[in-house]
């Protein structure tokens, strides 16, 4: 008899593989999150990734895709929010993106469950104004003038 609710182990096989390289090069878990929001299509939800398409096919791309993204998210959520903070720093001043342009609201996957999201939503607010400070943005210090 086929079982049809089988579904192959996402984290293992060469399209793992060749997830897992892709993904090493990005050095953080928040440039990670960002870069597998790339791949997912605004329209269709879909992720794809030419050499996960080639490798595996469109649907096999696309599940390992979402299901990497979730991992990631989850990883990024298991860490504490000072951790978070010193990802997204070295995020920001790798990929050369202002605070104010981070578009960390689009960076949720769709599987993600609501308390994730909301978890998620709430720890980068909280960064997004800890980093404004830190970098002297609304809540800053005015620097003082030069004696004359």
């Amino acid at each position: 008899m086929t079982d049809f609710n089988f579904r192959p182990d996402l984290s293992r096989g060469p399209v793992s593989e060749v997830g897992r390289r892709i993904l090493a090069q990005i050095p953080t878990r928040f440039g990670r999150l960002v870069f597998l929001c790339s791949l997912r299509d605004r329209q269709t939800g879909l992720y794809a990734h030419p050499a996960l398409i080639e490798t595996a096919g469109r649907e096999i791309a696309d599940r390992t895709l979402c299901h990497n993204h979730h991992q990631v998210f989850t990883e990024w959520l298991g860490l504490n929010l000072s951790d978070q903070k010193d990802d997204l720093d070295e995020y920001l001043r790798t990929a050369r993106v202002a605070i104010g342009d981070l578009p960390y609201r689009e960076l949720t996957p769709a599987n993600a469950h609501e308390v994730e999201r909301q978890l998620y939503l709430t720890d980068l607010e909280t960064l997004v104004q800890l980093l404004s400070f830190d970098r002297g943005g609304a809540f800053g210090l005015p620097s003082a003038s030069p004696r004359r």
